[in-house]
């Protein structure tokens, strides 16, 4: 039992980090530079650091970004991780929501998704290894028209025999070159 609270408190830790990244990686997004870094000494690590832990981050004027954006960060950069919004807050923060196609919220797809959905199954791993392996096995040989994969035999044999003409008659071509002395060969 102490093993489980312990993982799920870990868990929380994990998505409450996960969290703080997106923010950040949102704010790189939008921004073009990292929130905590200090633009006038970016090498000055434990500035930034000192700024992270006390949570100092500013958009500059020249960036335009929505409130519902700003709004967002500043719940994102909270220093202590239990006032910090969640996942799942974020999925239902307005500016996650705008412009998000019906189909891709949590509603529409739980819908979607339900069992009883007749267009939705579920397959187990070994009917998709079987697909799988299915897939990997070449099909019979085709027989081939002219080369092309498609055809009978006759016309494979017609192929072949049209080919040995062409030969015999280049040949016999090349011959009456050396014969005539126009052509020579050592």
């Amino acid at each position: 039992m102490v093993h489980a609270i312990e993982s799920q408190v870990i868990l929380d830790v994990h998505q409450l980090a996960d969290v703080w990244s997106c923010g950040v990686t949102l704010y790189v997004m939008l921004v073009g530079a990292y929130p905590f870094e200090d633009q006038e000494d970016p090498k000055n690590f434990r500035k930034t650091i000192n700024r992270i832990m006390a949570v100092q981050y500013m958009i500059p004027d020249y960036v335009h970004i929505s409130q519902d954006c700003r709004h967002l960060l500043s719940r994102i950069f909270v220093a202590n991780p239990a006032r910090r919004i969640t996942i799942k807050e974020i999925k239902s923060h307005p500016w996650f929501l705008k412009n998000l196609p019906r189909e891709l919220t949590e509603m529409a797809q739980a819908v979607y998704y339900r069992k009883e959905n007749p267009t939705f199954s579920l397959q187990s791993i070994e009917d998709i290894m079987k697909i799988v392996e299915e897939a990997k096995t070449p099909p019979p040989a085709s027989r081939s028209v002219g080369g092309f994969g498609w055809g009978g035999e006759e016309e494979e044999d017609e192929a072949k025999e049209e080919a040995e003409v062409e030969e015999d008659e280049y040949e016999k071509r090349v011959k009456e070159a050396q014969a005539s002395g126009e052509f020579h060969v050592s």
